[in-house]
């Protein structure tokens, strides 16, 4: 009995660690992002002795920070209150919309991370030349919509991961360690090459998004909105069973299901091999623009 309770206890550790995994990686790749616009506008502010404006940066973070969670929280309640195939038709959707929002915002990291910056403090230039209200308004819409995507995303990963509390404790994780960094650059601590910690990170998101996606579609067939749910491409729950360690850190890291659906391997499959080499693609080398072109 002792034996059978450890491994019982033993497998929810391994689900539930595997579902850290994922989330923090949502977590710190948002985090990081954010935070680092956040403190592109604190230093600017500083540095040209406008310190007046920080309040106004923080009270656009400070809203964006609260839809972000309202948005979350709006989602989660609406699916709670679904019944069975209208909450899968709703997952399965959001899966969906959270893949695109992901794919984007992946592809357009790894070409702002470097102009970033000067973009910026070019807008927060011309806020500031207009009012209050613009400075809040422009450090709302740089952190919102961050916040707006990872709200969506989240949900969807934590859907497909479990509803073990994994996910959260895994994006909360993430959230400090990017805090932490983007303070450790902000104070001159710590240097990062932004571009290859955006590759790597942005690789690792494009084989979770697939996961999503698989999963998003999944749903879609158990809402009976897409047909094949029993039409399998495998099932791999002899040797790669979910409950066993491999199986729950497959799942929560890339959403690995046993049962895998034609419909879910092809899409998966389609996925990856489109949307991974054309992120990893040489970059065209531009010429840099002069200073009247920076807007």
């Amino acid at each position: 009995m002792f034996t059978r309770r450890q491994r019982e206890v033993d497998r929810v550790e391994h689900v539930f660690g595997s579902a850290v995994f994922g989330s923090a990686l949502i977590g710190l790749r948002e985090g990081l992002e954010a935070a680092l616009v956040v403190s592109v506008l604190v230093a600017y502010l500083v540095k040209t002795d406008r310190r007046r404006e920080l309040r106004w940066v923080w009270l656009g973070v400070g809203i964006a920070v609260a839809l972000s969670v309202g948005a979350g929280a709006l989602i989660t309640f609406t699916s709670a209150s679904l019944d069975f195939r209208a909450q899968e038709a709703f997952g399965g959707t959001m899966s969906l919309i959270a893949v695109v929002f992901v794919t984007g915002m992946v592809f357009w990291m790894r070409g702002a991370a470097r102009r970033i910056g000067g973009e910026l403090r070019g807008r927060l230039d011309e806020a500031a030349g207009i009012g209050p209200v613009a400075v809040v308004a422009l450090a709302f819409l740089a952190v919102g919509r961050e916040g707006l995507e990872t709200a969506v995303f989240f949900y969807a990963a934590a859907q497909s991961a479990g509803q073990n509390g994994g996910p959260l404790t895994g994006f909360l994780i993430g959230l400090a360690i990017a805090v932490a960094l983007a303070w450790a650059i902000y104070r001159g601590a710590l240097s990062i090459d932004l571009s290859r910690f955006f590759t790597v990170t942005g690789v690792l998101l494009v084989f979770v998004a697939a996961g999503v996606l698989a999963y998003g579609l999944h749903d879609l067939q158990e809402a009976a909105l897409i047909p094949g749910l029993d039409v399998l491409a495998f099932d791999l729950s002899g040797p790669v069973p979910e409950d066993s360690w491999y199986g729950a850190l497959l799942k929560g890291v890339f959403n690995y299901s046993a049962r895998t659906t034609v419909v879910q391997a092809i899409a998966w499959s389609v996925y990856v091999v489109v949307t991974l080499p054309l992120f990893l693609r040489p970059a065209r080398t531009r010429v840099a623009p002069t200073q009247g072109e920076v807007k």
